[in-house]
């Protein structure tokens, strides 16, 4: 009960935030100007001229934002924000991370969660920048009365949303270079990927968040990356309601009988090929026989940062070895 209750608070807090996503992207608006000039972000990432970008101004999805000074004691309260900070080389600007960023390992882990943080522990710490995906309008107010800035990084819908904010966390922390540097790498990598799979057969697969079967469809940021390597799945007619995060019956996934399982439950719910095996019915589905079940890194698989090669990487080897 207690991985259900997880997975419900994560699938709801998507939900949420991803219809912001619909007709742009999560910085895709965002512009960054102040006292020293009002030209958009990407041409100030660029210049070689300006000094110093602060204080800067960022007019965000939920409305403007002004950083005085570069940030020294940020706190991340997004996974994916700190694994975004560390890999730009802003991880010594880094003073904490929620509970739940466990990567890199040494990221600041504290106790505040990231899903119900408490302004008191947030305000004992004394940060200069908080970065999130997801606060509360309280916590949000009681951030914006005291100074503080906060700083939303929604969940991703798509990559071009996932390099925007590497490029947006790289211009807040004056790392600009090495957020761009970044990007290209990922671009480099993902199409080099996608080029891999050109010549393979069309393949069709279940996605699993837990051993209830929820899972995830093409409208979804994972979804997505399944489909960009041209991938059937099974999932997408499973969902009469339109979340992008359908439970789907046992019934269902062996009637359609997948070429390949992606457990992305292996963390939070230690589910293997070994148990899948074991599932009533499940030995006669191609992927079991075959044994086509691909264990991934649940963190790898559900954030939307510089990791998402490395899920990639995964799907495609699977693809490769299939027979």
């Amino acid at each position: 009960m207690k991985n259900r209750k997880k997975l419900t608070v994560l699938i709801a807090t998507l939900t949420l935030v991803i219809p912001a996503f619909s007709c742009s992207s999560s910085t895709s608006g965002i512009q960054a100007s102040g006292e020293r000039s009002n030209i958009p972000t990407s041409m100030q990432a660029n210049s070689e001229t300006v000094q110093s970008i602060y204080p800067l101004v960022l007019e965000t999805t939920t409305g403007e934002i002004r950083i005085e000074e570069k940030p020294m004691k940020i706190l991340s309260l997004s996974p994916t924000a700190t694994e975004i900070l560390f890999a730009v080389g802003a991880g010594d600007q880094v003073l904490a991370v929620d509970d739940q960023s466990n990567y890199p390992p040494e990221a600041p882990m504290s106790g505040i969660s990231g899903y119900s943080p408490n302004l008191e522990a947030i305000l004992a710490l004394e940060p200069d920048l908080v970065v999130h995906s997801y606060l509360p309008e309280d916590i949000e107010q009681g951030l914006a009365n005291v100074g503080i800035p906060s700083l939303p990084q929604y969940a991703a819908a798509t990559l071009e949303d996932t390099y925007q904010q590497i490029e947006q966390l790289g211009l807040v922390t004056d790392n600009n270079e090495s957020a761009m540097a970044q990007v290209q790498s990922m671009r480099e990598e993902v199409n080099r990927l996608i080029v891999r799979t050109r010549n393979l057969e069309s393949l069709r697969f279940y996605h699993e968040l837990d051993q209830t079967y929820y899972s995830v469809t093409s409208a979804t940021f994972i979804g997505q990356v399944y489909d960009m390597l041209g991938l059937e799945n099974i999932a997408d007619a499973a969902d009469s309601a339109g979340s992008g995060y359908p439970q789907l019956s046992e019934e269902y996934i062996l009637s359609q009988d997948p070429d390949l399982i992606f457990l992305a439950d292996t963390k939070c719910c230690a589910q293997s090929i070994e148990t899948v095996s074991q599932r009533n019915g499940w030995g006669s589905l191609t992927a079991v026989q075959s044994q086509k079940i691909i264990e991934l890194d649940d963190d790898v698989a559900s954030r939307w940062g510089p990791r998402v090669v490395e899920f990639l990487e995964a799907i495609v080897i699977a693809m490769e070895q299939v027979d």
